[in-house]
């Protein structure tokens, strides 16, 4: 284990740990044809490519303007994040697979677009998870419980650094489980 990793929160070690593990769930997707990548079981369910997509969207759309909050000096790490209510509240309800209690719709910005996937989509999920990365590896030296970032979705609301960034890795997960059910259903096409 290198100094860096030794020294970093936990909170950073955990998170990046968590997309090490969405980057092999999606490794091993890459196996899959470009039919099984786009097939629907039903028109309002995604496909494994458009769960994908959705993701390096929300990467694309999420990580810049928390790099940017970072930009300042270094304010000191802390060594877990603890998000504000409305945090947790936003991460229950609507990100996390085990209390998700609403079924929203993705917001326009971060919807699939592309009818047809390739499995180049997981190297392009990949890349967006190392930009996740660079922001965990910048904001360990912040206090990324004070720290806030401009949200893309809501400008008026600002989520923390540190929620932000446990929010990137759980919708991660939660939708590589929606990816993983659609492969598991009797219809999928072998």
């Amino acid at each position: 284990m290198s100094k860096t990793e030794t020294t970093a929160p936990a909170w950073s070690r955990r998170l990046t740990a968590d997309l090490d593990a969405a980057d092999a769930k999606a490794i091993a997707l890459q196996r899959l044809t470009t039919t099984q990548l786009n097939w629907k079981p039903r028109l309002d369910i995604w496909s494994v490519g458009q769960c994908l997509e959705h993701l390096c969207l929300s990467n694309e759309v999420y990580v810049p303007p928390i790099l940017e909050a970072l930009v300042a000096a270094p304010t000191g790490p802390v060594e877990e994040i603890t998000p504000g209510w409305f945090g947790r509240w936003f991460i229950r309800t609507y990100i996390e697979p085990s209390t998700q209690r609403s079924r929203a719709k993705a917001p326009r910005k971060i919807a699939p677009v592309a009818s047809q996937l390739t499995p180049a989509i997981v190297d392009r999920f990949i890349a967006s998870n190392a930009r996740a990365r660079e922001a965990i590896a910048r904001a360990q030296w912040h206090d990324v419980n004070r720290v806030r970032f401009r949200n893309p979705f809501a400008p008026v609301i600002r989520f923390t650094v540190g929620t932000g960034l446990q929010l990137l890795t759980r919708h991660n997960h939660r939708h590589l489980l929606q990816a993983e059910r659609v492969t598991q259903l009797a219809e999928f096409p072998h």
